[in-house]
């Protein structure tokens, strides 16, 4: 066994420092919902009763007398989300492969799950982010019923997945496993379709031939192809030992896929029998989250996740932070490339070798824990069994290499601060001979705005786009993805530009320089509220600075206004509802959690 890099160690050393009473609570709290009988086994007749009307007789005395285990489903199937339709007859197939093992199974809730494909550009987006909360809470509601001795999470994309699990963590006594159900086919490039993006927002294609080029590219059940979040998520199940080795790209309604579902299933059965089963709060702790972070790094992965694994930790009592994220990012190496941080999808990605060696690459260079004394996985498998069968791979294979000779030595992922507060800068797809910049600002309170300011022909010479009002408190902090086509053709023009704002972009950056997530958001009244038209920027994602040149005693002097539309709640499509979570948030570097 490789020792793991002193950096990471190091990492896990603070975290533990800065976490040793949270998740000390976490841990009492955990052990003493495992200790003593199933939870089951305390419900009162009227309790019992409640719980098992539906079932057979037969089924109704087993379950009574706890001859079976029973394990709970929590389900984000719907048939609007392609990643989530294949889910359709998931608790059946888990009840017919987990009968041959005297194990029970009921769904135990649904929860809601979004597309933020859907959704981008439009009123709906505001949603998107709560939508984790919401899951993580309606996870909590579906398992509070007390009835089962194991859990089973179906669900994909972009909030789904964090907010399944860290609704699970409250359950973390329970042995846990997530079923994926894998990418869709590869359809039209993802390359060819941003050329068309691009070429749309310059006026030079027509609506229909955009149509059409979109349907090519999302077109059957799946997850879409491109690695954006949700296929970050799947990667990230495998780095901490919820999905089974190999598991997560491998396309749905086939042979592989099933075998898969069988044999994960086969071994939480075993699990749940052994003496000691593997639980959820033993699986996902300082050490699998750090693999999480050296996952995300080596594969260019999602900024998304520089919200979500903080709040996952936080869901279990650590404290994770974008330092941490930093650090490692000096030492990890970007060793994968998919678009849009590449050109291939992650189905080539599976074919050349995927998250198998990709894994084994890691550990062989000890940039993974994989002591069985500080990793498990949910079923049973050592951890170092997860790199066990990767594939020889190229130093120059387009799509996957080496650890010894990587894309970059060091990772795509940056963190920026200065007078403007702190965010984070996806380096990987972008060229290094943009990874800087110092030019005037151009305010924009929405993305709506910039994209006037591009049709109308204003956008001629360098600047910094610096959009605002877009985080957490102020209106959900919704994805800004209609802004890369546009920033795109103008870098393609020979204009220098870059993007600041307080917004996200998800795994679909690009390769235009964006700092994301900035914090304090312009809501809290500093940092980007305080940026006029005109003041010179720096972002400079190589030496780590966000800047805005304006004297001290000017830039504490300027007063703040916040638009008129931010004074009143925005109206309609459900945000109504959500006013009481924008008013709580916690800021972007905390995980923009509301719990």
């Amino acid at each position: 066994m490789v020792e793991p890099h002193p950096v990471l160690v190091d990492v896990v050393t603070r975290i533990q420092q800065r976490s040793q009473q949270t998740r000390s609570a976490y841990l009492r709290l955990m052990q003493q919902m495992a200790s003593g009988d199933v939870q089951r086994g305390k419900l009162s007749c009227s309790n019992s009763a409640h719980g098992v009307a539906v079932l057979s007789e037969d089924e109704k005395q087993r379950f009574i007398q706890q001859d079976w285990q029973n394990v709970g489903v929590v389900t984000a199937y719907n048939d609007m989300l392609s990643a989530h339709q294949p889910y359709h007859d998931y608790p059946e197939k888990i009840r017919e492969i987990l009968k041959a093992h005297n194990v029970s199974v009921q769904v135990a809730g649904g929860v809601p799950a979004m597309c933020d494909g859907v959704t981008q550009g439009q009123p709906g987006m505001e949603l998107s982010l709560f939508s984790r909360d919401t899951i993580a809470r309606s996870t909590a509601i579906a398992l509070s019923h007390q009835m089962f001795d194991a859990a089973v999470l179906l669900g994909i994309c972009d909030k789904i997945v964090p907010g399944l699990l860290i609704g699970a963590l409250q359950f973390g006594h329970l042995p846990t496993v997530f079923l994926p159900s894998g990418p869709m086919p590869s359809g039209l490039s993802n390359p060819e379709k941003s050329r068309i993006r691009q070429a749309f927002a310059e006026g030079k294609v027509g609506e229909s031939e955009l149509l059409d080029a979109e349907m090519q590219c999302y077109h059957s059940p799946g997850t879409c192809t491109f690695y954006g979040t949700a296929n970050s998520n799947q990667m990230l199940m495998e780095f901490m030992g919820l999905h089974l080795p190999g598991a997560s790209f491998v396309n749905p309604g086939t042979a592989e896929r099933d075998a898969f579902t069988q044999q994960a299933l086969t071994l939480l059965a075993q699990q749940m029998q052994a003496e000691q089963p593997i639980r959820l709060y033993e699986v996902i702790n300082e050490y699998s989250l750090v693999n999480a972070v050296v996952g995300l790094l080596a594969t260019g992965g999602s900024t998304n996740h520089t919200l979500h694994l903080v709040a996952i930790a936080k869901a279990c009592g650590l404290v994770l932070t974008w330092q941490d994220f930093a650090d490692l990012a000096q030492v990890v190496p970007l060793i994968v490339r998919v678009y849009p941080n590449g050109v291939a999808d992650v189905n080539t990605f599976h074919e050349q070798g995927g998250m198998e060696t990709c894994m084994g690459e890691l550990l062989s260079a000890g940039l993974l824990f994989s002591d069985e004394g500080q990793v498990k996985t949910a079923f049973g498998i050592p951890f170092s069994e997860y790199g066990a069968r990767r594939k020889p791979v190229a130093e120059s294979n387009p799509v996957l290499r080496p650890v010894a000779a990587p894309f970059l030595p060091s990772s795509g992922l940056r963190v920026v601060s200065g007078n403007l507060g702190q965010a984070v800068v996806k380096t990987s797809a972008v060229d290094p001979e943009y990874w800087a910049i110092k030019a005037p600002a151009r305010v924009f309170q929405d993305q709506v705005s910039l994209k006037h300011a591009f049709q109308q022909g204003e956008l001629t010479e360098d600047f910094v786009a610096v959009v605002r009002y877009q985080g957490p408190c102020a209106n959900g902090m919704p994805e800004l993805h209609q802004l890369m086509p546009i920033m795109s053709s103008l870098q393609d023009q020979g204009i220098r530009v870059a993007l600041l704002t307080d917004g996200r972009l998800s795994g679909a950056s690009g390769k235009v320089l964006a700092a994301l997530h900035c914090t304090p958001e312009a809501l809290q009244g500093e940092g980007l509220a305080r940026i006029h038209n005109g003041d010179l920027i720096e972002l400079d994602a190589e030496h780590g600075v966000l800047h805005c040149d304006v004297p001290e005693a000017e830039w504490q002097q300027r007063i703040v206004s916040h638009p008129d539309h931010l004074q009143a709640a925005p109206l309609g499509v459900g945000r109504d509802l959500f006013s009481v979570l924008r008013s709580q948030c916690s800021d972007a570097s905390t995980g923009a959690t509301t719990f």
